[in-house]
């Protein structure tokens, strides 16, 4: 089995969640991005503690294709240090992975 990821991101807004989302799957880097908020979050910038309002980016993907997937969602995010995480999937069922991979760009797998 290809070795999987989930992405996570955030987006100060509506909108620029759904940029995110539309680039990602228009490239095929991401094969579903679900697009969750607004939620608040908490976090401390440059000395002290901030609060603002979010969208939650979950993209899924696999591990060969994070790299461009990163640079594609740094080239339309607003962030000046946006959060990209990745997560490893260490399992699934099956036919939502092989449809997964049939949306995906095809790598080396």
């Amino acid at each position: 089995m290809p070795d999987y990821i989930q992405v996570i991101t955030t987006a100060g807004s509506r909108e620029e969640a759904e940029k995110i989302s539309n680039i990602v799957v228009e490239k095929r880097l991401g094969g579903c991005v679900q697009v969750l908020g607004p939620m608040t979050s908490t976090y401390w910038w440059q000395g002290k503690i901030e609060r603002s309002e979010e969208w939650l980016c979950i993209i899924k993907s696999r591990a060969d294709l994070y790299d461009e997937l990163e640079a594609a969602i740094r080239g339309v995010h607003s962030y000046e240090v946006p959060e990209i995480l990745s997560v490893s999937v260490i399992g699934g069922s099956k036919s939502y992975l092989t449809w997964l991979e049939s949306e995906l760009r095809k790598g080396a797998i």
